[in-house]
């Protein structure tokens, strides 16, 4: 099936964005293909947020603005709640694709195209996406992630796919991109990040109303939270100190870690899920260290 039969839709959860959703906007109307609807929800945006959106909702009448009630904070169980809010909009409108959407991020007017190709030639692809940068750097060491897994910002999901496993779990810590992509490949989709293009995140993951080092911390309470394996985390944190905030950002991951199990914090992802995202890291962690213990034996 080429690509220009494959009909998407986009939903996205923006609160109080002014500072860069009209880039979002302005990178979705250039698009060399145009979705068949946008359901943009406000979370109780207190600044321009929605004035932005409802000017481009004039103007392209495949953008509809939906507002949520006013909050205090940021929670990530509400952004889910605006993603499934948009997700009922789109009830009874043809789509062969959903992209979830952050209102952050700017990516090339072939973007979509590129990743509907990639759906188009494989039926069993469930999920895809691509690798990003932030503040014109990209802030992993590839080499050493999972090419399975799609970065949250922007999460393409054959409808098919998306309806199968249920769409977003809410997390209250976050953590439901990564939930919604494991869940894929548990129920024997392929899901693949691409390495051909690249989306700019416009604000450092997490970090949203907090310092790198507490958005550390609240990472390893969710790697805690979707299940990860004590081992992989030693692992992960140890790498994390290499990176910056040198040293101190692997001890606050490792530390956020600790402290979700002393607590024994309720995890909300199902047992299935978890134990197949501990089979997954220890995998991964053994074809990592296999090189290096091979170079250890002596001749």
């Amino acid at each position: 099936m080429p690509s220009d039969r494959l009909k998407y839709a986009l939903i996205t959860a923006a609160r109080n964005e002014e500072a860069f959703i009209e880039n979002t906007i302005r990178s979705v109307v250039a698009q060399t293909a145009l979705p068949t609807r946008w359901i943009i929800v406000s979370d109780g945006s207190t600044d321009e947020t929605d004035n932005i959106v409802k000017k481009y909702a004039v103007q392209y009448d495949w953008i509809e603005l939906v507002r949520m009630p006013e909050h205090r904070e940021r929670q990530f169980a509400a952004k889910v709640q605006c993603l499934h809010a948009a997700w009922e909009k789109l009830r009874g409108i043809e789509f062969d694709v959903i992209g979830n959407l952050d209102a952050d991020i700017t990516f090339e007017p072939d973007y979509v195209v590129f990743l509907l190709d990639k759906l188009a030639c494989d039926p069993r692809l469930g999920v895809v996406g691509t690798r990003f940068t932030e503040h014109g750097r990209q802030i992993y060491k590839y080499k050493l992630m999972n090419e399975k897994h799609v970065s949250g910002g922007f999460q393409v999901f054959r409808q098919a796919c998306f309806k199968e496993i249920g769409g977003y779990l809410p997390m209250r810590y976050g953590g439901e991109d990564w939930a919604a992509v494991t869940s894929a490949r548990m129920k024997g989709w392929r899901t693949q990040s691409y390495t051909e293009k690249l989306f700019t995140h416009h604000r450092p993951m997490g970090t949203h109303g907090q310092t790198i080092l507490k958005a550390q911390f609240r990472l390893g309470e969710q790697d805690y939270l979707t299940g990860g394996h004590p081992v992989w985390q030693v692992f992960r944190s140890v790498f994390q100190m290499s990176q910056k905030p040198y040293i101190a950002g692997g001890l606050c991951l490792l530390l956020g870690f600790t402290w979700a199990f002393v607590q024994r914090m309720e995890r909300p992802v199902p047992n299935d899920l978890m134990l197949f995202h501990r089979c997954e890291q220890m995998a991964r962690l053994r074809r990592l260290l296999l090189p290096w213990a091979k170079r250890a034996q002596p001749e």
